[in-house]
């Protein structure tokens, strides 16, 4: 494997001086959105709230001490602008709402590069463009921000249009904590199809996968279906959190010998090389465009995507984990 230099930034390395008599506006007020804003005015950061209407992230941020206003309002008035929305709806929301409002050295934060690397939002050259992407869900990312710690996270600069784009992105990452724990320096084509392939290939696609798979082979072959669950979905938090803690190793020496020698020899052979191709196949569409066009480029995406959720919903492993937790199990 290719060795690569990474830049990690810590709160030594960056200042809140590049916001300082700045307005930043968060749009979006759901769990990244809260929190980011949370953390950036506890770091005396001045944050404005805009929301497309009102309804429950208008309420929540009411309740919290903001005064949300609109999104174009917002955009007028900052001078840092944190997209913290989803991203289908992104790219029309930024054309009409946030665009004609730019002004020259104004700067687009965004928490995931998507829109911007597959060119679904172009900003004019004379606007910064940097990336600040927390590696946590925004409730942990406020949980640890008041404990006085922080999530990691990752920055970007695609377009440094005032000579201190990286510094405000740095700025940015430590008002909401993440440089208490460290900032890695990255691209947004990097952050963009390393997060697409994890999420396809192992945090969410390839997990249900497997989970599904482990427990239909159970259950066809005449196991009790709650056995099944625990075995291939309820004790994988366990194994996960041994990871987490202790890395792969930590986690092998936390389980039985039997567990490891069957988990090492048998583990390579259920995900062997053929899946390894398959998840190749799954980068080369992700860098190739080919899955944008299939999700936000679709008008027909939603609706494939409400039969698929269906059917997962409708899958006989849901209907045992919705019982033993209705049991108290657990």
């Amino acid at each position: 494997m290719p060795t690569v230099c990474v830049k990690v930034y810590y709160d030594a390395d960056a200042s809140l001086d590049p916001l300082k008599d700045k307005t930043v506006a968060v749009i979006g007020y759901g769990s990244q959105g809260r929190a980011q804003a949370l953390n950036l005015r506890d770091s005396r950061v001045r944050v404005i709230i805009g929301l497309r209407g009102e309804g429950r992230s208008f309420e929540q941020a009411r309740a919290d001490g903001f005064d949300p206003i609109s999104i174009d309002e917002a955009a007028e008035l900052a001078d840092v602008i944190l997209f913290l929305i989803p991203d289908v709806p992104m790219a029309e929301l930024y054309r009409n709402n946030v665009e004609p409002h730019l002004k020259r050295g104004k700067t687009l934060v965004f928490a995931h590069g998507y829109n911007v690397h597959f060119g679904r939002i172009k900003a004019p050259e004379y606007v910064n463009v940097v990336l600040v992407a927390p590696k946590s869900p925004g409730p942990l990312l406020r949980q640890k921000f008041i404990e006085g710690r922080g999530v990691p996270a990752l920055i970007a600069v695609h377009n440094d249009a005032t000579g201190d784009a990286k510094q405000i992105a740095l700025a940015i990452a430590r008002a909401i904590g993440c440089t208490r724990a460290g900032v890695i320096e990255t691209t947004f084509a990097e952050e963009t199809e390393t997060d697409l392939l994890g999420e396809q290939a192992v945090l969410v696609g390839g997990v249900m996968e497997l989970i599904r798979k482990g427990f239909e082979v159970l259950v066809e072959h005449g196991y009790q279906p709650e056995l099944a669950y625990f075995e291939v979905c309820n004790e994988l938090k366990l194994i996960v959190d041994l990871i987490y803690s202790g890395g792969l190793t930590g986690m092998l020496n936390s389980v039985s010998d039997t567990a490891k020698f069957g988990g090492l020899t048998v583990g390579p052979k259920i995900i062997d090389e053929r899946v390894k191709e398959n998840m190749r196949r799954a980068l080369s569409s992700i860098k190739s465009g080919e899955f944008e066009r299939s999700w936000t480029g679709n008008p027909k995406a939603y609706e494939e995507l409400r039969r698929l959720m269906a059917a997962i919903e409708s899958h006989p492993i849901e209907s045992v984990g919705r019982s033993l937790r209705a049991k108290g199990i657990l």
